[in-house]
């Protein structure tokens, strides 16, 4: 059984630092081709950051970049981490950690939810002013 779980949400002042945790299990590829996604409610879900294994990546929002970074975890293949900096308010939302489940993948544009077979429970991040 495929399961994805996240870890390390919880809430912050502005400026501040979270890691989120990303630990599968139940398939073969681990942190191979993963994504996190979040949504605030009313909206769509919209990609955060992804992570490949060929041709280009990995991918941030423009909302994100240079402020946060996803990556495997040296120790562990089946673990991605997304590394939070300098939060903002308007990064308050249910981060959901996803994964194709397969062996390769290649940038080929912002992610979309419908390209992740499987999905976390989604942890929520709280970023206050």
């Amino acid at each position: 059984q495929v399961q994805l779980v996240e870890s390390g949400g919880g809430s912050v002042q502005a400026g501040g630092s979270l890691r989120l945790s990303c630990s599968a299990s139940g398939y073969t590829y681990g942190s191979n081709c993963m994504a996190w996604f979040r949504q605030v409610p009313g909206k769509e879900r919209e990609a955060v950051a992804a992570i490949y294994t060929r041709d280009g990546g990995p991918f941030y929002d423009d909302s994100v970049k240079g402020r946060f970074t996803i990556y495997r975890d040296t120790g562990r293949n089946t673990t991605v981490h997304l590394q939070m900096n300098s939060l903002k308010p308007e990064d308050t939302a249910m981060y959901y950690c996803a994964s194709t489940g397969g062996r390769w993948c290649a940038y080929r544009g912002r992610p979309s939810p419908p390209s992740y077979n499987y999905w976390g429970q989604g942890t929520q991040v709280t970023v206050s002013f």
